[in-house]
């Protein structure tokens, strides 16, 4: 019981951080640009409980992460969830749409640049033994967390970052009829990640992830000045 619970605390805890600080930079983005809202609303916080949002941060990341520990292997492989996303106020920018982008690209700029701090702090040993191999998991979580969460935000469906993004992009009237996905957007997502996937046996989120993870990880350490050609293969 005591390892199933430490195995959750390690899961949770990047996850909760890797979320946290991805709605904040959407706020401190906004901020930045002369939008208030989500100062107002106390919503530039630090604090995890302000962004919880029932559903998709407790009850279904929930489910994914118990159902995984609980059977064999008894590992972590894929997470999903969504927080409470921060108000923005896109009328107090100059340019809207514009503004809206940079607010939008700020949420997966923070998880890549989190995801690279832990690369340049994590203990490289192939085989670390006791607290050195806490950290280890505890990083390689975290910079897992954020590489998903920063990476999947960027797929270009609205309400997704990547739609917004997408929307700032594109040619006005493009951008209209684009912007109006928004309100279709969360069912898109689910059905791409649960429903394809069991009716016709294709992945194509999972195995997009599958084969960009292990690139952003190498990637990351690289730019962390970190060699990791001779870690054995499992770190990753």
């Amino acid at each position: 019981m005591n390892h199933f619970l430490f195995n959750l605390a390690l899961a949770v805890i990047p996850v909760v951080l890797a979320i946290t600080l991805h709605e904040a930079a959407h706020g401190y983005a906004a901020l930045a640009l002369g939008d208030t809202t989500a100062r107002d609303a106390g919503r530039l916080s630090l604090n995890p409980i302000r962004h919880i949002d029932r559903v998709g941060t407790i009850i279904l990341p929930g489910f994914l992460l118990i159902s995984q520990l609980l059977f064999p292997p008894h590992k972590v492989f894929f997470m999903f969830g969504w927080a409470k996303p921060v108000p923005v106020g896109a009328w107090k920018f100059k340019d809207p749409r514009r503004g809206m982008a940079l607010v939008a690209i700020a949420g997966p700029a923070m998880n890549f640049f989190l995801a690279w701090l832990a690369a340049l702090v994590i203990p490289m040993a192939d085989f670390p033994t006791g607290t050195q191999a806490v950290i280890q998991q505890f990083l390689l979580y975290f910079m897992l967390s954020n590489l998903v969460l920063g990476l999947f935000n960027l797929l270009p469906i609205p309400p997704l970052d990547g739609g917004r993004i997408a929307v700032g992009l594109l040619p006005l009237e493009l951008a209209k009829i684009w912007a109006r996905l928004e309100k279709l957007g969360i069912l898109v997502v689910l059905l791409v990640i649960f429903v394809l996937p069991r009716l016709i046996g294709v992945d194509p989120v999972g195995d997009a992830l599958g084969r960009v993870l292990p690139w952003a990880f190498r990637t990351l350490f690289w730019l962390a000045g970190r060699n990791i050609d001779g870690v054995d293969g499992n770190f990753i």
